[in-house]
């Protein structure tokens, strides 16, 4: 058994390789991967299973220590689907015969809308950085982008100066699985950057080499938890609550551009997503305004 979990270790690290490698995934998505199959794998070795050797049987088990445990449905359902996507690989690669993950249902999930940004605490934060400061300007320059563009926290983070141009009012960010998207700025955001490469980079810049195009105090590319960081320290500022993150931004521009008309193909291929699936889950948001726009003005509700 202990040649099975080794071999499964070492399969595990090669299959954490492709998605950094060869998906292009973030470094955030992989180690959620690498925590998932790592409490897999120490279960396997708990049971004194072979995690090759697996059956639809066993696995359910494995779904069911956990919610003994407690853990949420969404916590069980995301480690099923790292188990999945692991056997899928392997059996790709010639690696691995049988898949019982395939053939176990993924737990029933509730309904979960995404949170958005209220408006009077949107504009405070987008106006709340000191831009008297590089480190302002800085921020500012963040804060206006993840809002005027919807892009991802790590999209921002990974910017180059050169992925800017601001004379024909646009950005070009690398996502998922090394798409480029090419998305459009709006005056303000433009200015703002404009700005920040003027007066603030150069304050934060200590090596002319380096062509991130936002920095840190060490004049090192600023990370993506940089930037969750920095935008939480903004809202604490501002007395706003808490679990507001970058994502939050991302989903307030998708659905403040649904409930101005834009069509739901132009949000997907803004946001990047894959599925038009994904992108309509922000509908169930506009109508969920509009319930409760009829619920508080109709005569008879």
């Amino acid at each position: 058994m202990t040649d099975g979990l080794e071999r499964a270790s070492v399969l595990v690290d090669r299959y954490l390789t492709h998605l950094q490698v060869e998906r292009a995934l973030s470094p955030q998505t992989v180690r959620a991967y690498s925590a998932d199959l790592a409490r897999f794998l120490e279960w396997c070795e708990r049971e004194g299973a072979d995690p090759f050797s697996l059956t639809p049987t066993t696995l359910r088990r494995y779904l069911v220590d956990m919610d003994r445990s407690r853990y949420s449905r969404r916590t069980i359902a995301r480690r099923l689907s790292s188990v999945r996507s692991l056997f899928t690989y392997l059996q790709r690669q010639g690696l691995s015969a049988t898949d019982a993950a395939a053939v176990v249902a993924t737990p029933k999930l509730p309904a979960r809308l995404p949170r958005l940004m209220p408006g009077d605490l949107l504009r405070s934060l987008l106006d709340g950085p000191d831009t008297s400061t590089p480190a302002g300007l800085r921020d500012g320059a963040i804060l206006e982008l993840l809002y005027a563009t919807g892009a991802r926290v790590a999209e921002v983070a990974a910017l180059s100066v050169s992925d800017v141009d601001l004379a024909g009012d646009q950005v070009r960010v690398m996502g998922k699985g090394s798409r480029e998207r090419i998305l459009p700025l709006h005056p303000y955001a433009v200015g703002r950057v404009r700005r920040y490469l003027r007066e603030g980079r150069p304050a934060l810049a200590k090596d002319p080499t380096v062509s991130a195009l936002f920095l840190n105090r060490n004049g090192t590319r600023l990370t993506d938890g940089g930037i969750r960081r920095m935008m939480k320290r903004h809202i604490d500022a501002l007395g706003g609550a808490s679990g507001l993150t970058p994502h939050t931004l991302r989903h307030t521009f998708a659905t403040h551009l649904l409930e101005a008309g834009a069509d739901l193909r132009t949000v997907q291929e803004l946001l990047g997503h894959v599925a038009l699936s994904t992108t309509q889950t922000y509908t169930h948001l506009g109508m969920k305004r509009l319930q409760s726009v009829h619920r508080d003005s109709h005569p008879r509700a």
